[in-house]
């Protein structure tokens, strides 16, 4: 049985910062949340899951531009910093998901970390969610900036520990991105 699109039901605006190319050089602050903010990620061997994938961004041939900066993952969440240097030959296209942009790059590290995840428990139902859908990112303007989101993702578990991390509080300073 096929679905029917339905424009009024699944309209989603985007409020991707108009005219910035998300695969130019920068550094992106980007927070991405377990679906239904499940603390999946609790489990140990979910947790290595979600690590070492993200350790392993720089290594793929798609991100060979990237460096990653400061991270932190939580049991319901992974904050980090990327970074992009120009690859050769990008050209700029605003209207699509470009490869090694920041959105092509969140999408990859869901997507591989959904597949060893639902591998890990043995899960085939498509139903079950890892991520929720998108994530929110900021782009890092200075080194002022800079300094306060390191110290902030540092600071993470103390601040999740004594008051669950208000994540709406910061996701107000952030845009959300659609991937899909």
């Amino acid at each position: 049985m096929s679905r029917q699109y339905d424009p009024q039901k699944y309209h989603r605006r985007s409020i991707r910062l108009k005219g910035w190319d998300y695969a130019s050089s920068g550094l992106y602050f980007v927070t991405i949340c377990a679906y239904g903010r499940q603390p999946l990620f609790a489990d140990p061997r979910l947790h290595e899951i979600a690590t070492m994938a993200w350790a392993h961004i720089p290594h793929q041939d798609h991100a060979k531009h990237v460096a990653l900066d400061e991270s932190i993952l939580m049991l319901d969440h992974k904050h980090g910093i990327i970074g992009l240097t120009t690859p050769e030959g990008a050209q700029n296209d605003f209207t699509t998901l470009q490869p090694g942009s920041v959105g092509a790059i969140v999408g990859n590290y869901k997507m591989l970390v959904t597949k060893r995840v639902k591998a890990m428990l043995k899960v085939s139902d498509t139903d079950f969610q890892v991520w929720q859908r998108g994530y929110y990112e900021r782009i890092i303007r200075n080194e002022r900036e800079l300094s306060n989101i390191r110290q902030y993702i540092q600071q993470n578990p103390i601040r999740h520990a004594q008051n669950r991390d208000d994540l709406d509080q910061l996701f107000t300073k952030m845009t959300y991105i659609d991937t899909k």
